[in-house]
């Protein structure tokens, strides 16, 4: 598992040379790419891309995935929407997005990865009701992701339409193509007030693409905050030993979304590495 192990960059550092030193020191393996420098990586040059593979590529990294914002955006601007992080991305419309998926692909394209993070829309108050709308989007994505042999990576984030396992699970079956998987976070599971194991996983486990590792739960207050991993309500180690031993075969990804009292990102980061070494320990997985 240790070989499939990697890092969202931004989550260790703005900096992305600072990110990249991190990562290699841990004796991790690969990154995901959202942030460089404070730049969305949907907006980056054609030149500051190839930067950044060559930055990757001279510590022994590679490039897992992009982790896009694609299609967090509202399907109609007139309904009032749920909303969330962009991470530098600016408010579009859907024709937007759909222009930025076909950059993004030449993005990944020049890092040399086919997955492409995504989501399913900013989350209108009655989902359900929007089903055909949210599906034929996506399967619009997926048919040109198809054809130029790229991976969609749908997350289940509370923010957007499917929020939870069991909808995104449900908009990838209904989409039925080869070219979209589900991006499992069990953290954002938890987050979003909902057990992610074994509740939660058996919705997604037919449908995984890729996996972000996370820990979160509720403070004295009732409010979802996110944790360092093995401090949260995630069953960690059992999802992992699940994973395992439903033949995953993909990467993991630590996303962290926690800055310690006082700290950086850089020590919250450290720090859920640190909890899931634990785990991994127990395991005798290391």
């Amino acid at each position: 598992m240790l070989k499939r192990l990697g890092v969202v960059t931004d989550e260790v550092s703005s900096d992305l040379t600072e990110a990249l030193d991190w990562a290699a020191d841990q004796g991790l393996a690969h990154v995901e790419i959202r942030m460089v420098d404070g730049k969305n990586v949907v907006h980056l040059t054609d030149q500051e891309i190839a930067w950044v593979h060559e930055e990757v590529v001279k510590r022994g990294l590679f490039v897992s995935a992009i982790a896009s914002p694609l299609f967090k955006c509202a399907l109609d601007p007139s309904r009032p929407v749920a909303s969330g992080d962009r991470f530098g991305q600016p408010e579009e419309d859907v024709t937007t997005h759909f222009a930025m998926l076909h950059r993004t692909i030449q993005i990944a394209n020049m890092l040399q990865t086919r997955k492409i993070r995504l989501f399913s829309f900013w989350r209108e108050q009655e989902p359900r009701q929007y089903q055909a709308e949210i599906v034929g989007h996506l399967r619009q994505a997926a048919a040109i992701a198809e054809q130029e042999r790229m991976l969609l990576l749908l997350e289940n984030e509370p923010s957007c339409n499917g929020g939870y396992a069991e909808e995104v699970a449900c908009l990838a079956e209904a989409v039925d193509s080869p070219a979209l998987r589900v991006l499992w976070d069990p953290g954002n599971e938890e987050y979003g007030g909902r057990p992610a194991f074994p509740e939660g996983y058996r919705w997604v486990k037919d449908w995984l693409g890729h996996v972000h590792l996370k820990d979160a739960l509720l403070d004295d207050h009732g409010e979802p905050q996110c944790v360092p991993i093995g401090r949260g309500r995630v069953r960690m180690l059992e999802q992992l030993q699940a994973l395992e031993a439903d033949g995953y075969k993909g990467y993991y990804t630590i996303e962290t979304h926690y800055i310690p009292p006082g700290g950086t990102a850089k020590d919250g980061t450290q720090q859920s590495l640190r909890g899931l070494q634990k785990l991994l320990k127990e395991a005798e997985w290391l």
